[in-house]
């Protein structure tokens, strides 16, 4: 059956390009268009698509305001259409924090090499996120709130627009009351660093595990979120105003500390190097054609288990694709541990479903569990 889509655009020639792209596909079906995101409500509860493309910006009612409402009372996976500036990054970041489930550029020349594989890119991403049918969130998720300004400023421009409670964005289809926290005991395991990858469905993920975290966790985190040069500052921004813990984008040198997390920087790739008895960050352009991520989680993982051996706990998140497989597999071969999230929890199981067939996962996890799970493991909970 062919996953129904509905266009958001106030521009008829960009409705008009998606939805040629888009049809392309025998396994998708553009069912309608919207102008405003007035309309794009309406037509989200009368034809009830299985995704929709919407615009951030437009008249009547923007695409934000359009994603709270659609969320609220037809909750469907949207995918976010952003310009690649500062201020489009923090108005798709408000998108994800009110329920969009993924993004891409509004130029499709940003999206990938070459047109077809753009083309291919958008097709994928809508084909994923439409076979997850979304329940209805509720407030709130979890009972951690953000740092109090007057700890940890941020632009207001940067802030999250749920300042106390977060919404359930994780399309479980039950609700968290109807799937109680587990009990977990800690493996005994000794460790070094803590490293996140992940993807489609990952900056509410990351989220809702680093807000989490106590300001005194006893290692670094590494960070690798798939996601664009311009996005990343303003990722670490609005993470490091919510969190307990210190969030920074990674910079080449930077030497790790306790309580930091250390995002890899959209566009580059972020490896360990160790010197001395020290460990720092190689922060680096990377233009060779056999990588297609940029950050690649493979890539930091490979060299989180040379500099760390087996002292790593590892966690592979939702996302499409198998990024991070090799990686852990690398990981795994010092010692290390991994850990995947549940298809349950997942908005893509695509790279916690990789590393999880190929017998590298110890444990599978639910994504409201995981951060009791690393306070536990780690002797913190």
């Amino acid at each position: 059956m062919a996953v129904k889509v509905l266009v958001v655009d106030d521009s008829s020639f960009f409705r008009r390009r998606v939805s040629e792209i888009l049809e392309k596909d025998a396994g998708i079906e553009v069912i309608d268009f919207a102008v405003n995101g007035q309309e794009a409500v309406e037509k989200a509860s009368k034809l009830r698509p299985d995704v929709i493309t919407m615009d951030v910006e437009m008249p009547v009612l923007d695409g934000i305001s359009a994603v709270k409402k659609i969320m609220q009372s037809n909750p469907t996976p949207i995918l976010m259409f952003s310009s690649l500036t500062r201020e489009g990054a923090s108005a798709t970041l408000d998108a994800l924090d009110a329920g969009a489930v993924d993004f891409l550029p509004k130029k499709f020349e940003d999206i990938a090499r070459n047109s077809e594989d753009a083309t291919r890119a958008l097709q994928s991403k809508v084909k994923e996120i439409g076979r997850k049918r979304v329940s209805r969130f509720t407030r709130p998720m979890t009972s951690s709130k953000p740092a109090t300004p007057a700890a940890k400023p941020a632009p207001s421009s940067l802030r999250s627009t749920s300042t106390v409670a977060q919404p359930d964005r994780s399309f479980q289809r039950a609700t968290p009351e109807a799937t109680p926290q587990r009990s977990f005991k800690a493996s005994g395991k000794s460790y070094k660093v803590v490293a996140i990858g992940t993807s489609t469905g990952g900056p509410v993920a990351l989220q809702t595990i680093l807000t989490q975290l106590p300001a005194n966790f006893p290692h670094p985190i590494l960070l690798i979120q798939h996601m664009p040069a311009a996005f990343t500052p303003a990722f670490a921004q609005r993470l490091n105003s919510l969190c307990k813990i210190k969030v920074k984008e990674a910079e080449q040198g930077d030497k790790l500390m306790p309580g930091v997390a250390y995002l890899a920087p959209g566009g580059k790739q972020m490896m360990v190097e160790s010197r001395g008895g020290s460990k720092s960050l190689k922060v680096f352009e990377d233009d060779s054609p056999r990588i297609t991520y940029k950050p690649c989680v493979d890539v930091t993982f490979a060299s989180t288990a040379k500099a760390y051996s087996g002292d790593v706990l590892a966690i592979v998140l939702t996302g499409m694709g198998a990024d991070g497989r090799d990686g852990s597999r690398m990981l795994k071969q010092v010692g290390a541990t991994i850990w995947a999230q549940d298809e349950k929890t997942c908005v893509v199981y695509g790279m916690p479903q990789a590393v999880t067939a190929a017998g590298l996962s110890s444990e599978s996890l639910a994504l409201q569990d995981v951060a009791l799970r690393i306070n536990k493991e780690l002797g913190i909970a």
